[in-house]
Parts: structure tokens; sequence; C-alpha cells
């Protein structure tokens, strides 16, 4: 008895068959129509916004190393800011350090995505700071 129970044990588990999970048809694209708006241009946050408003009064008043300095702490806090990038580039401008000027323009143009108009004034700070430091050809 055992060995007829044996038998149709193994009979029974060799006839089940294994099919592999389906996997279910793509999600066509939505239409166009449907697709969300781009995401706006970079807004600061209400902390950055204080500390830019801060640095340009600085800047303004001539105070260029407070006005530096207010842009690295803001920068501490959103890193990918290229908008603090240039005004920190603009400062550096002024205070006639234009091979930082030039380095951080271009990190500013790292960040700047398809802010053409803010790239092409990375690029002219970048043109000034060049031609200050004479090197106007390269």
């Amino acid at each position: 008895m055992r060995v007829l129970f044996l038998v149709l044990l193994i009979a029974g588990c060799s006839s089940v068959k294994y099919t592999a999970p389906v996997e279910p048809p793509p999600i066509p694209p939505a239409p166009e129509e449907s697709l969300p708006p781009p995401p706006p241009a970079h807004v600061e946050t209400a902390a950055v916004a204080g500390l830019l408003q801060s640095s340009r009064a600085d800047a303004d008043a001539g105070r260029l190393g407070s006005a530096a300095a207010t842009l690295e702490r803001a920068l501490r806090i959103e890193p990918r800011n290229a908008r603090l990038w240039h005004e920190l580039a603009r400062v550096r401008m002024k205070q006639g350090d234009f091979a930082q000027a030039e380095t951080v323009a271009a990190r500013s143009n790292t960040w700047a995505g398809s802010d053409k108009e803010l790239q092409s004034a990375n690029q002219r700070l970048i043109q000034e700071a060049r031609a200050a430091r004479g090197m106007t050809g390269r």
C-alpha cells in the first residue's frame, strides 16, 4: 500500500507543468496634452532669497567681503542654485579676484540647465574675467 501511495504521489508531482508568469502589456504613453507642464525656473527658498537680497545690499554698499560670505552661506543651503553661483562670481569680479570669478561663473553654468539667459551672463562674466587677467586669446 505504501508503494502504491508513493507511486501515485510521484506521478502526481511529475504531471504539474511550470508556466512562467505572464508580463502585463506595456502602458501606452499619455497624449501630449495630459503631460504636466515643465517645472518652473529655480525658485529660492525664503531663507536663500533673504540671503541673496542681503548680499546684493552689501555688494551695492561696497561690503564685498560680507556679500561673498552671505552668498557662500546661501550656497551651503542650496549648492545647486546656479543664480547664487553667478552672484558670487559677480562679487569676485568686483573684488578683483578674476580667476575665482571665472571659476565660479563656470560652476554656475554647470547648474544653469536650459537657462540660456543665465548661461550668456556667465559667459560674458568669464570673458570679462579673462580680459582682466590678460587672457583674451584663450
